[in-house]
């Protein structure tokens, strides 16, 4: 499915996008750079898969994503899947949110995805094609109490898609941007909640459980594919039925 594709995956350390990183390897790609903050887990994460590069680099740093994506140029000559995954949450009522943790969650979640995106989508364009999914969330569609911050940016990164798709096509590119909007997820994020919440959560969602990250790699794995080839500009909702 993704023979001889150069594939970039933010976030790639665990839970989803570690899933994610996995799913494009052993289907076949050529490389697969898998981001992430976290060297230690990163560094022990993908051993047993040699098309796998794991990278230690701050998506809100400009200078290392030019660096970064100059190498991949070089080595390559071209990246195929872009997936933005990355992010973070510092949830709190608003009258309670800090400062420092609206900032942090933006440059983050929205920021990030727009330093990456904007360092490779010229290469795809030049290149006429590519498929960029990023991960927004059921929070940035519907919004919810006590994630102002993280609501705004994952409202934010579907507004850039959408923009993307008409712009990065607008000269008969090949190149798509599409969003994944998870539910609840299993994922490191979540397995320190409260069992009492975590049955609010299942209870919450109509086909009865949590989702894992298999189940969003799988909506990931479509978008990035060229069985999308056709779909640019959309939100996938992987919510068991969250949100109708």
């Amino acid at each position: 499915m993704f023979n001889n594709k150069i594939c970039v995956v933010t976030g790639a350390a665990q839970g989803i996008g570690r899933t994610i990183v996995e799913r494009f390897a052993q289907n076949g790609a050529t490389m697969v750079y898998a981001l992430d903050m976290n060297g230690e887990v990163l560094s022990n994460a993908f051993m047993d898969l040699n098309n796998v590069k794991p990278i230690v680099v701050n998506i809100c740093d400009r200078s290392a994503i030019e660096v970064l994506v100059k190498q991949i140029e070089d080595d390559f000559g071209k990246v195929d899947v872009l997936v933005n995954n990355a992010g973070i949450t510092r949830d709190a009522l608003i009258d309670k949110m800090t400062e420092q943790d609206w900032d942090m969650v933006v440059d983050v979640n929205l920021k990030g995805v727009f330093n990456l995106t904007q360092a490779i989508a010229p290469m795809m364009m030049a290149n006429n094609y590519g498929s960029i999914v990023t991960m927004s969330s059921v929070v940035g569609t519907d919004g919810n109490i006590g994630q102002t911050n993280y609501a705004a940016t994952k409202g934010g990164v579907i507004a850039m898609t959408k923009g993307w798709a008409k712009e990065f096509a607008r000269k008969g590119a090949q190149v798509r941007a599409n969003c994944v909007a998870p539910g609840f997820v299993e994922t490191p994020m979540t397995a320190d909640l409260p069992e009492k919440v975590l049955n609010m959560m299942k209870e919450k969602t109509p086909l009865g459980r949590m989702g894992t990250p298999d189940d969003i790699a799988n909506g990931v794995e479509f978008l990035a594919s060229d069985k999308s080839s056709f779909i640019t500009g959309q939100v996938l909702k992987v919510d068991g039925g969250l949100v109708l």
